[in-house]
């Protein structure tokens, strides 16, 4: 391997602006202070277009959010909702989402959550005690995991 690569080759007076050598970063370009990736093809890509794109074609998901009401809810009935349940939920609400659902009741082994699948967001939640007798509405599916 050669060493130019390890240590590059910098000479000049002090003072003295150093250039880039272009065949050490071929697919970078500098835009304005910010770095764009050009992926080889010579012109250079706005990120929020990169992301709006990703977004637009489902490629990116929003994070699922809980409302206030839910929030208050697992804490108080002490519902788990740690980082295992949410991926489950997570995935419990993409299934929903590619059915075509919009407000759909996931039922885990502990507690019962009613979710807004286009907004991504929790509406409510109660365990499984709470659960015995009631009647959900205004939901168009379920999903158990």
């Amino acid at each position: 391997m050669s060493s130019s690569l390890l240590y590059p080759a910098v000479g000049g007076a002090p003072g003295t602006a150093i250039s880039r050598d272009p065949a050490q970063a071929p697919d970078r370009a500098i835009n304005g202070g910010a770095t764009s990736t050009t992926g080889g093809s010579g012109k250079t890509e706005d990120f929020s277009k990169i992301l709006g794109d990703q977004l637009a074609t489902g490629n990116v998901l929003e994070p699922l959010k809980f409302s206030a009401h839910a929030s208050a809810r697992v804490s108080s009935r002490k519902l788990d909702v740690g980082p295992d349940q949410m991926r489950k939920i997570n995935a419990a609400v993409d299934k929903a989402a590619a059915k075509g659902l919009d407000d759909t009741l996931i039922l885990t082994k502990d507690a019962a959550f009613i979710v807004s699948v286009k907004n991504r967001t929790v509406v409510t939640a109660m365990d499984r005690a709470a659960l015995e007798g009631n009647v959900f509405t205004n939901i168009d599916g379920a999903v158990i995991i």
